[in-house]
């Protein structure tokens, strides 16, 4: 557990144009982002990574397209691994940002992926230049703060308002300070309800598969399967540790947890995929569902899935929720 470490930012935009955002703001901000991220990093300026030289050593391949290395052990046939971030854009659904208006989102780095920090600033800064959303309205990287060790009481605009700034936007300087926690330390900041009921509540559309098909109808070892993939892949790909866990075991347990007062409803979203020319469907369900039973036994999934989110799409935001212990 203590090789697997991640750091959660908070990325505070001011905006210098009028700023126009669709009401779920993923797609842009995953979007803008991965074409400046592209742009300040490619060496050899080609429009697909899969043949590239610098493929295996390239930051923008590492954290964009994410293949499995050459000697990798699990995913083989799989193109892409999952990626080492995960980007919260700001949930309000408002769509238009006037100049000198705040834009506050989060990140969260995962293992290797938290070396390329300054990347991830650097490329913030030149979409700024570039503009994001219609109309291509520009901003200001005001500053970036590290969310290191929030107290649990704290809401999430309380926990950024109160973490110590790492970067200036106005010195442009960085303070690489220790930014990542481990596992451990996310379970010391969530102990376990003192009861077997706890309810999760999914703040974003969230896409998981079961037998093949998405699910709506969200039982405890549905969930608990997609967070074990989800987080031995992460652990195996980004911070070099297998995840050494009995799974079998694991699931045969978490098919004992009752679902009870379940809330979800299905969300339609859709992104325009430039790489396919397409409009993608990126549905997933959101509201809460609450789980009854030996949930202690599985609070350290939960509590690291919180911060990693679950399902498909995380790069986009999804995949989001919160756990309260009734």
């Amino acid at each position: 557990m203590e090789a697997f470490r991640i750091a959660r930012l908070s990325f505070e935009l001011e905006a210098l144009d009028p700023i126009s955002l669709p009401s779920y703001k993923g797609s842009t901000f995953r979007g803008g982002f991965g074409h400046a991220f592209k742009k300040s990093s490619c060496a050899l300026r080609l429009r697909e990574c899969d043949s590239c030289l610098l493929r295996e050593k390239c930051a923008y391949s590492y954290v964009f397209e994410t293949p499995p290395p050459s000697d990798t052990a699990i995913m083989r046939k799989y193109p892409r691994a999952p990626h080492p971030f995960v980007l919260e854009p700001p949930e309000e659904e408002r769509s238009l940002y006037r100049p000198g208006e705040p834009i506050v989102f989060g990140l969260t780095l995962i293992g290797r992926a938290i070396e390329y920090l300054p990347y991830f600033i650097y490329s913030f800064n030149l979409l700024g230049e570039m503009g994001m959303g219609r109309g291509k309205g520009r901003f200001t990287l005001k500053r970036v703060r590290a969310l290191t060790h929030p107290p649990a009481s704290q809401t999430t605009a309380e926990r950024r308002e109160h973490a110590p700034p790492i970067y200036d936007g106005e010195s442009k300087k960085l303070n690489m300070v220790p930014l990542s926690v481990a596992w451990q330390d996310l379970l010391e900041e969530r102990p376990p309800p003192p009861d077997d009921r706890i309810t999760i509540s999914f703040r974003t559309p969230t896409r998981i598969r079961y037998n093949g098909r998405l699910t709506l109808e969200l039982e405890f070892h549905v969930l608990i399967r997609n967070l074990l993939r989800r987080i031995s892949t992460l652990s195996y790909f980004h911070c070099g540790e297998s995840l050494e866990v009995d799974f079998r075991s694991l699931i045969e347990r978490a098919e004992g947890i009752v679902s009870e007062d379940r809330h979800l409803r299905w969300h339609d979203w859709e992104r325009y995929s430039g790489r396919q020319d397409t409009r993608l469907k990126m549905g997933g369900f959101v509201g809460s569902v609450s789980f009854r039973g030996d949930v202690e036994s599985f609070w350290p999934y939960l509590v690291l899935g919180r911060a990693v989110h679950v399902g498909k799409g995380t790069a986009f935001g999804l995949g989001r929720y919160e756990i309260s212990g009734s």
